[in-house]
């Protein structure tokens, strides 16, 4: 069985979709929650659903300690970054390499790096008047929204849909996606 911790800072429906898609798994569950935001709906949600949740500051999550040992006493096979706005550290980039993804709201390269997420992604690709929009999970490495893509997949805009059309389109494809791409890092890493 792999231990899965997700980082998340925001709502946390995609926490709670991954949570949910292994509740019952025998490959995989996931046994924590780490946040930056003290605030965070995915708090409430993970508690809800029986996981222990770590809530961190900025200055910890930079500073090696003690933050390092409450992720490394999950003993995570796998960490899913959903919804994380924080660049993840170097130490654990190199600690966990090949064994950290995260989920990005564009069809990456196109409209990556710091400050893209949720709205301002949307907004700049309907701003540009794309034809193709979508979701990319990919391996997290020192730079936002840099590393190997693992899965993608995009739909086509019509010209004219609203900005809550275009959030409420990507997250449908979130919530099979993510799920899907940590189903197929599983199975290219099963013993």
């Amino acid at each position: 069985m792999k231990n899965i911790v997700i980082f998340a800072s925001g709502s946390g429906s995609n926490a709670l979709n991954l949570t949910r898609h292994f509740k019952h798994s025998e490959r995989a569950r996931v046994v924590a929650v780490f946040t930056d935001n003290p605030q965070a709906g995915v708090i409430d949600k993970a508690k809800l659903e029986g996981l222990p949740v770590v809530v961190f500051t900025r200055a910890e999550l930079n500073s090696p300690g003690k933050l390092d040992d409450e992720l490394a006493s999950f003993s995570p096979d796998l960490i899913l970054l959903a919804g994380f706005l924080r660049l993840f550290p170097q130490r654990w980039v190199e600690r966990y390499a090949g064994r950290i993804l995260n989920i990005h709201p564009a069809l990456l390269p196109a409209y990556g790096g710091k400050g893209m997420y949720g709205d301002y992604v949307h907004r700049a690709v309907l701003a540009a008047g794309e034809k193709e929009h979508g979701v990319t999970v990919h391996y997290v490495n020192a730079h936002f929204d840099e590393g190997e893509i693992l899965l993608q997949r995009g739909f086509t805009l019509k010209g004219g849909e609203s900005l809550d059309e275009v959030s409420e389109q990507i997250h449908r494809i979130e919530y099979d996606l993510y799920p899907e791409a940590a189903e197929r890092w599983l199975d290219l890493h099963a013993l």
